[in-house]
């Protein structure tokens, strides 16, 4: 089959997948919101687009999600015209529609099966607004009218989908029917081969200290450390936690950007609450 994947940050999700099927002996191509791409990856043929304009400045703060989501559709839909131009046409579209790319492919190649990936469908209560009571939202009830037109580009995606997956059944469940019905769980996968236990392994951090399976060792690793993740709490635990495990080491991996959510409040001095070094620290 010839099989399209469509994510703003190929490969995403799809790393195990995409490869597989070229394995299997698919023609696989990926789009990829790059003005400039290898033309390959791990046999996977990739046609890089770009957006051209920025979100309207004074818009709406309730609509300007979805016009940056249209733009990017947009930028997709005259990418696709011109594979189309060149003759390729997919059997089936396999697409992380969360930024809105995928959005008009369905008018490019109407015959082509829709599947995309169902990472979250946002809720104004229950779910991943108003869920810290330390950091209450200002505006409950124009919150949740956001995120009522934030869900704009999952209907519509619901009206072309021919199905839907999701790496996990919570996820999953955050969508209603009858799309939710349509969505398989299945996980993006691990590499076990990668990701194995090894008796001997050992870390090094700044030439100096050294951790194997004999220490302690607690974690926190995420993209960026903010309060949707949770750094506040887990920071707060640490005396309790180095009271209790004197010998425990400790290292924190992240960046101090906000991935989702807000960012926190400023602190006493004015201050950003989140500046500190994108780095490894470590607490004896």
């Amino acid at each position: 089959m010839k099989i399209l994947f469509v994510h703003q940050n190929f490969p995403g999700q799809f790393k195990f997948l995409a490869p597989a099927l070229v394995r299997q002996g698919h023609q696989v191509q990926a789009l990829v919101l790059q003005k400039k791409s290898p033309a390959s990856w791990q046999g996977v043929t990739l046609v890089p687009y770009g957006v051209n304009r920025g979100t309207t400045p004074g818009v709406h703060p309730w609509v300007s999600d979805f016009e940056t989501k249209t733009i990017r559709a947009d930028a997709c839909f005259r990418a696709a015209l011109s594979l189309k131009a060149q003759g390729f046409s997919p059997d089936v579209i396999v697409a992380h529609h969360g930024w809105g790319e995928s959005l008009f492919l369905k008018e490019v190649w109407p015959d082509a099966r829709l599947g995309i990936y169902c990472e979250f469908y946002y809720h104004p209560h229950g779910s991943d607004v108003g869920f810290d009571p330390e950091f209450p939202v200002q505006d409950a009830l124009g919150e949740a009218c956001r995120l009522r037109l934030k869900n704009l580009n999952n209907l519509l995606h619901f009206d072309i989908a021919d199905a839907g997956i999701s790496p996990t059944h919570w996820q999953a469940s955050t969508f209603p029917e009858p799309f939710r019905s349509r969505i398989s769980v299945v996980h993006d996968g691990i590499d076990t081969t990668t990701l194995a236990p090894n008796p001997a392994v050992s870390l090094t951090l700044n030439g100096t200290l050294k951790l194997s399976r004999n220490d302690e060792v607690v974690t926190f690793v995420n993209r960026n450390l903010e309060p949707y993740r949770g750094y506040h709490q887990f920071m707060r635990a640490l005396p309790a936690i180095l009271k209790a495990r004197p010998r425990a080491r400790v290292l924190i991996i992240g960046g101090n950007e906000v991935s989702y959510g807000a960012a926190p409040p400023p602190g006493p001095d004015g201050q950003a609450n989140n500046k500190e070094p994108s780095a490894i620290w470590q607490f004896n």
